[in-house]
């Protein structure tokens, strides 16, 4: 019974320890930064999406690529689903966007394993609601007060997954065209610059790799099956 006053003395600690010490984290993962044939093809989609080179892009779908469980598969149906031959789509910025964050392979039930960017749907923990909350994806995000950048520095987060009250939040000065994310954060709201969180069901992209190359099986709304 020794040991016994000890063990009460860090369970005390641990129950008075802050909150922030006891959050979660998603710390960024890039499982196929050190294989040359991704990395190569992944710079050479980025030029593409730059340059909205529309032939690159066809070229490297998968011909049964996945455009959601209600609609058939294949190149037309995504590219009608992305209006690809629109100059307004957001396609280019929402793929460079999935691509510039790190990769992890996902494992789905009866499919190959598929490389998907960004991480998030592969490493995303199974016992935090996907749809409640988000990740910090800045090393450092300064969470304020209220939507503008002058106002009170509440906490600073990396990495972070936090719960999201409100996903698109104007800036209090109209003339400023920054969006803001509502967060819970120590029962208190906060906000972050909306590029600094992402969510876990935004939409990731997904590849194989083929004796032609990677290709593309499915951009969209991120899924695990």
């Amino acid at each position: 019974m020794k040991g016994l006053p000890a063990l009460l003395l860090i369970a005390a600690l641990a129950a008075a320890a802050p909150a922030s010490a006891q959050e979660r984290r998603l710390e960024p993962v890039d499982e196929a930064g050190a294989d040359a044939s991704w990395t190569g093809f992944r710079k050479r989609l980025l030029d593409a999406l730059e340059k909205r080179d529309r032939k690159y892009l066809l070229g490297v779908l998968s011909q049964n690529v996945r455009n959601g469980s209600d609609a058939p598969q294949g190149i037309a149906e995504f590219r009608r689903q992305w209006s690809l031959d629109s100059s307004d789509t957001p396609f280019w910025n929402e793929l460079r966007s999935a691509l510039e964050l790190g990769s992890a392979w996902l494992v789905r039930e009866k499919k190959p394993r598929e490389l998907c960017a960004p991480y998030l749907l592969a490493k995303w923990p199974e016992d935090v609601d996907f749809a409640k909350n988000g990740v910090i994806v800045a090393r450092e995000a300064l969470v304020k007060s209220a939507p503008s950048s002058g106002s009170e520095t509440l906490a600073t987060l990396s990495h972070h997954i936090v719960l999201v009250s409100d996903w698109e939040v104007d800036d209090r000065d109209a003339e400023v065209k920054q969006k803001w994310v509502k967060i819970r954060l120590n029962e208190q709201d906060g906000y972050v610059p909306e590029e600094q969180i992402r969510s876990p069901i935004e939409h990731a992209a997904c590849f194989i790799r083929t004796v032609y190359g990677w290709r593309l099986t499915v951009f969209g709304p991120a899924g695990r099956d």
